[in-house]
């Protein structure tokens, strides 16, 4: 199915062109810095240099930035267990740095489990997730020992409890629907019954999973999960779902004789994609869950749970810069389109979510008046824009590169070979060095799939 996403405004100087000053690379990695012709450099790496030593697109990750947005979180979460949700981008090099940093892991699938463990992640440092384990995920999760596995429905009690071998016990959590709505689009709000994530707090789904676990030997009901959805910037959704999350440990305890010891509150933080955004205050939200932990807990007089926390994109999201060269400037009727090498393949969030971007040109400075025009790839579809109303200079033409900060998370991992094009290269960028972690796919890769005549 085709998705359109609204055009850009009539007015084509409706925007401005972001200044050539520091504050213009707010959304930008920490290590961003403005370069000489109308460079930038990130990590220490001239974002041209790259653009022209690894082709274009492109993803340049910034170590650094990772790394300290994982030390940010463990000092505003201590006695925490940060986990990070490896589905907003998952490599090979990001695993050794959050290990590195002490963060866990959060994985939903057997493949994501199986590439952590066997790149040398602790299994038992690990989360798995999924509203719809297959029997090879939740085998591969036992095979391997992963930590906790998270349930999300009443069928997996019985499917799980089978695959447990005789002896063993699996530690478990439940998975919480606590109605409350929270996040930046209807398609990634996750905390409210009527979507298909979780067991219902309301209409007593999660009690009976409660329940029924408790009575299965080879389960260990270790504490209870929510996740109430993304791109949230706000703490107060967070405090209303654990009263809540607290409330039904408190009727655990009371109805069981049981105080479960753990409470994942998940992540869904939210991040600023385009200068003037808020994104959500870490150390606040750390401080006020902490303390409302402890009050809500010693109201209901029960003990304090640890806690858990599972950021991802805020992690990976603002640590990564997609580079695309300018193939075709077209106007038509009021709407300018510029058009890039890239597309929905490569960032298929605008057309999920319709998502905002704040591209900006770079290897060489303008003085055209800027317009706002829509940046649109190579697919064929209307829906293939990845960022509406951009302000642009109004000289832009073909060969132009225009870079896309806030591009490390739910990009590569949701990308896609659509029009047989190829997944573009992830680049790191630290202290100058740039280094390949993925390769570009291939033709050759794509081809190497299809054996059949």
């Amino acid at each position: 199915m085709t998705t359109t996403l609204p055009g850009p405004p009539a007015t084509p100087q409706a925007a401005s062109v972001p200044p050539d000053n520091a504050a213009s690379l707010s959304v930008w990695p920490a290590s961003a810095r403005l370069a000489p012709r109308g460079d930038v450099a990130v990590g220490g790496v001239s974002l041209v240099e790259a653009a022209e030593r690894f082709g274009t697109p492109v993803y340049l990750l910034d170590e650094g930035e990772v790394r300290d947005r994982c030390r940010a979180y463990v000092r505003a979460f201590p006695d925490t267990d940060v986990v990070y949700a490896a589905k907003a981008f998952l490599c090979r090099a990001l695993l050794r740095w959050v290990r590195e940093e002490g963060l866990g892991l959060d994985v939903c699938s057997a493949g994501e489990l199986e590439l952590a463990v066997t790149n040398g992640f602790p299994p038992e440092r690990i989360v798995m997730h999924g509203n719809a384990k297959s029997p090879d995920d939740l085998s591969a999760a036992l095979r391997l020992g992963v930590g906790r596995i998270v349930i999300d429905s009443a069928w997996e009690i019985a499917r799980l409890s089978a695959l447990v071998p005789d002896g063993a016990r699996q530690k478990v959590l439940v998975r919480v629907v606590p109605g409350v709505s929270a996040g930046g689009h209807a398609a990634i709000r996750t905390g409210t019954d009527g979507q298909k994530f979780g067991l219902s707090l309301t209409d007593g789904s999660a009690q009976h999973a409660v329940a029924r676990i408790l009575g299965q030997p080879r389960l260990d009901l270790v504490g209870l999960h929510c996740h109430i959805g993304s791109q949230i910037s706000t703490v107060k959704p967070y405090l209303t779902a654990l009263r809540r999350m607290v409330g039904l440990l408190a009727q655990i305890s009371h109805q069981h004789g049981v105080a479960l010891p753990e409470l994942d509150m998940g992540g869904g933080h939210g991040v600023a994609y385009r200068p003037g955004e808020t994104s959500l205050d870490i150390a606040a939200l750390g401080a006020r869950i902490r303390r409302e932990l402890a009050s809500s807990c010693a109201a209901a007089g029960i003990p304090v749970p640890r806690l858990t926390i599972e950021p991802g994109r805020a992690v990976a999201g603002p640590a990564g810069v997609a580079l695309y060269r300018v193939l075709a400037v077209k106007r038509t009727g009021d709407s300018l389109f510029v058009a890039v090498d890239g597309g929905m393949s490569d960032n298929p969030r605008p057309a999920l979510y319709g998502s905002r971007y704040a591209p900006r040109l770079i290897g060489r400075r303008s003085t055209a008046e800027p317009c706002t025009a829509t940046v649109v790839g190579r697919h064929c579809e209307a829906g293939d824009v990845l960022a509406a109303g951009a302000a642009v200079p109004g000289d832009i033409h073909p060969g132009d590169l225009l870079a896309v900060p806030v591009a490390g998370a739910y990009h590569l991992s949701m990308a896609s070979s659509y029009n047989a094009v190829g997944r573009p290269p992830v680049v790191a960028v630290h202290e100058g060095r740039a280094r390949i972690l993925i390769r570009r796919e291939s033709l050759a890769d794509i081809n190497g799939r299809d054996i059949g005549l």
